[in-house]
Parts: C-alpha cells; sequence; structure tokens
C-alpha cells in the first residue's frame, strides 16, 4: 500500500508539472505586453514547443497574423492552424527536413519590410530542428561535429557555441535576416540560467561568446575537425542586434516551483536542493540516492513526509550501444544506490516527454527495482556501462511516458519520501 500511495502521488505530481508549464498562457501573457505597431504580424515559431506556442499565438492574434511557419521535432505537431505552414525536422540531430523548413522562414524573413512585425517563438531543440549550413558547411559537416560533442559529455552552452558558428541563422543572424522588420521574441527556457544565446543557439540575439571560446571547446575534450569547420569556428559571430525585442515566458524554475506546490498539495514538505542540477546523469543521480539514505536514516534536515526536488539539465558520456536518456540513467543510478530501501520513489522526468533518443520522458524506480532487475539477470552496472537504461526499465515497467507535452523547460526530479 505505502509504495501504491507513492506511485500514486507521484503521478499526480508529473501530471501537475506538464500541465503547469504548458506553455499556452504564458505565450498569451507575454504577447498581451506588447504593443503592436503594425496590422501585419508574421510568426516562425521553432523548437519542441514550437506548435504548442504558434497556436497560443494565433489564437491571440486573430485577424492580424498574415503568415505563419513552425519548425518542430517530429510528432511534436497538432492539427493544421490556419495561415500557417508546419514542419517536423530532426532531433537532437539536424536533417534534410530541418534545412528545407529553415529555408521557408528564410524566405519569409527576407520578404518582410520595415513596416512589418514579426513574432519569433523559440524553444529548446531549436538547435537542430531550426538549421541551414553556413557558407562552405555541409550538413554532414554539422552532423559529424554534433555527433561528437553529445558524445564528449559537452553541456548545451559547448555545443551551441560550435553549432551557432557552422550556421546561417544562429547567433543573432536570423534577426539579421529579419531586419528591417522588428522582431518580438518570446523564449521558453530549456537552458540554465537562462542564457538567451545558448537557447536554441540564439538565433535572435547577440552572441555572448568568442571565436576563441568554441575554439576551447575543441581543446577541452580534444576534438578532432575538418578545417573547413576550423576556419568557421574562427569567423566572429554577431555581437549586436538592434530589431529585437525578448521575453522569457518559461524556466526550469517554474519547473520545480511547480513540482513543489504540487507535492505540498499531496501533504509532502518541499525541499528545492538546486534549479542548476548540472553533471553527468549516473552521479547525480548517485549523489540524491545519498541523500535519500541520509533522510530516512535522520541525518538530513528534511522532515518526512517530504518531497526533495532538483532541476537542472544533466549530460550522458556515451561509451556503450544501448538505448537511454540521461533522466533514465539517473533513475537507474538512483536504483542501485536505494536498494532495498522502504518508503521511497524517486523519478527524473524531461519536461517535453522525450529523454534522449527514446519515446520515454524519464524514469520512475523505487527501492525494489534494483531487486527485480537483479531478479531478471540485469546488472545495473553494466547497464549503465552500456548507456541502456531505457530496456532495463522498461524490462521493470519502470519508464516515464508521457507522449509529446508541447513544453520544453529542462528536466525535474523529485524524491518522495513518506
Amino acid at each position: 500500500m505505502e509504495l501504491q500511495k507513492l506511485q500514486k502521488d507521484a503521478n499526480t505530481i508529473i501530471e501537475n508539472i506538464i500541465k503547469e508549464n504548458l506553455p499556452g498562457k504564458a505565450v498569451e501573457k507575454a504577447l498581451k505586453t506588447h504593443n503592436f505597431k503594425s496590422d501585419k504580424v508574421y510568426l516562425v515559431a521553432i523548437g519542441k514547443a514550437a506548435y504548442t506556442m504558434a497556436k497560443a499565438a494565433a489564437n491571440f492574434l486573430g485577424d492580424k497574423l498574415e503568415k505563419g511557419i513552425i519548425v518542430t521535432k517530429y510528432d511534436h505537431a497538432g492539427e493544421p492552424i490556419e495561415n500557417i505552414d508546419i514542419y517536423e525536422a530532426g532531433h537532437p540531430v539536424a536533417d534534410e527536413n530541418s534545412v528545407k523548413a529553415t529555408e521557408k522562414c528564410i524566405e519569409l524573413a527576407e520578404s518582410l519590410t520595415e513596416n512589418d512585425e514579426l513574432v519569433f517563438l523559440v524553444s529548446g531543440g531549436g538547435s537542430a530542428i531550426f538549421e541551414k549550413p553556413g557558407e562552405g558547411v555541409t550538413l554532414d559537416d554539422i552532423i559529424g561535429v554534433t555527433d561528437k560533442l553529445l558524445k564528449s559529455s559537452a553541456d548545451i552552452i559547448e555545443i551551441n557555441m560550435i553549432r551557432k558558428r557552422l550556421s546561417a541563422v544562429k547567433a543573432g543572424r536570423f534577426a539579421e535576416i529579419a531586419a528591417p522588420a522588428k522582431v518580438f521574441a518570446i523564449i521558453l527556457s530549456d537552458v540554465l540560467g537562462d542564457r538567451l544565446d545558448t537557447i536554441a543557439s540564439g538565433p535572435a540575439v547577440p552572441d555572448m561568446s568568442t571565436s576563441e571560446d568554441a575554439l576551447d571547446v575543441l581543446s577541452k575534450y580534444n576534438l578532432e575537425v575538418s578545417n573547413v569547420i576550423l576556419e568557421n569556428l574562427k569567423i566572429e559571430t554577431p555581437k549586436s542586434i538592434t530589431n529585437v525585442e525578448t521575453v522569457i515566458t518559461g524556466s526550469v524554475k517554474t519547473l520545480i516551483d511547480s513540482a513543489a506546490n504540487a507535492a505540498s498539495e499531496l501533504g509532502y514538505k518541499p525541499y528545492i536542493l538546486t534549479n542548476t542540477l548540472n553533471c553527468e546523469a549516473k552521479e547525480a543521480g548517485r549523489f540524491l540516492s545519498t541523500i535519500a539514505n541520509d533522510t530516512l536514516r535522520g541525518d538530513t534536515h528534511f522532515e518526512i513526509p517530504c518531497a526533495i526536488i532538483a532541476g537542472g539539465e544533466t549530460v550522458v558520456n556515451i561509451i556503450g550501444e544501448g538505448k537511454g536518456g540521461r533522466n533514465q540513467e539517473k533513475a537507474l543510478s538512483f536504483a542501485a544506490g536505494v536498494s532495498g530501501q522502504g518508503g521511497l520513489l524517486f523519478f527524473s522526468l524531461g519536461s517535453d516527454g522525450t529523454d534522449g533518443p527514446t519515446d520515454a520522458a524519464g524514469g520512475i524506480v523505487t527501492g525494489q527495482t534494483a531487486i527485480q532487475l537483479k531478479e531478471r539477470d540485469i546488472d545495473i552496472n553494466e547497464v549503465l556501462k552500456n548507456n541502456d537504461s531505457y530496456n532495463a526499465l522498461k524490462e521493470v515497467d519502470s519508464l516515464i511516458m508521457t507522449g509529446p507535452t508541447g513544453t520544453n523547460v529542462n528536466d525535474v526530479c523529485v524524491i518522495l519520501i513518506d
């Protein structure tokens, strides 16, 4: 009964987290603050949450909306929206559809005059979904270096320092294409610290990083690249953009606050550890398991029943051939650390509903999970070495399956102790 209650409460918290972080209301609120000076408004929406954001904007703008384009991840779009063309493209790696859709956005931006206004809706995933290679660069160049960066355990800021320099639309370049039209950018942040030039690689904001920073990333991870890529990394990006107004509508802080509120309503005392969890996923899982164990022993100041909450974005160092994502690795590592413990549950969730290249949003485990896996002759350490957390968690029905949620504001993990 104890585990059933924890499971039920966890499901309620997960549902509330997603519900409270859908970007529709936030987009509408941002649009209400903007004084539109033109009767003709255009729209471009990019990223995993592009469809949800664009639908809210279209409802708000009504007859003012002249034309719009949505570019989102495969299976993340809904029903057709009047006056808006919808394209789906690759993520976490760009593909040919990314380029084709982006070229349509460029055509729209180039057609704008100083009397037009462009609403630009940006969410996480835009770095892959919204892409056109820069001069002399091929899509294979971008795919190759992105793959190396993802496997190196580089964080999102470092990855985007490289990607933005290989692109014709990132690092403020899309805003330059849209000039002299005014751009109103509404951002759903999936980046720790809400660094604007990193969210979707900053298509409409000046670049805070330098060429030297980008070259340092290559050196840090001992990455070899072609001469074409190297020469593009040496070209400095735009440092001043004058035709853009930007508003952030949501971030990891709103994500963990909604988790805390939902847990509190269920009778758990919420404790927020951090909203900038940024380390290797399996190490985060091990660390959080020690906090759970200490709390069960009474060795922390956390009062039971409690919900211990952390938000952020961890990384996975891919060395195996398995299937999984950072939230799944975090959950599996946590399970190993609390094996045999009662009275607790842990889940780690990607707010967009997809964790890594899988159809799962994350993982949910208890003190029994590691025991159940052992009974099936599954060794957690070996699973983590092979980066195969998805198949291990699937074996014991411990995957979180939400489907695409329509939002994207980092990850949240919660320890429930009752």
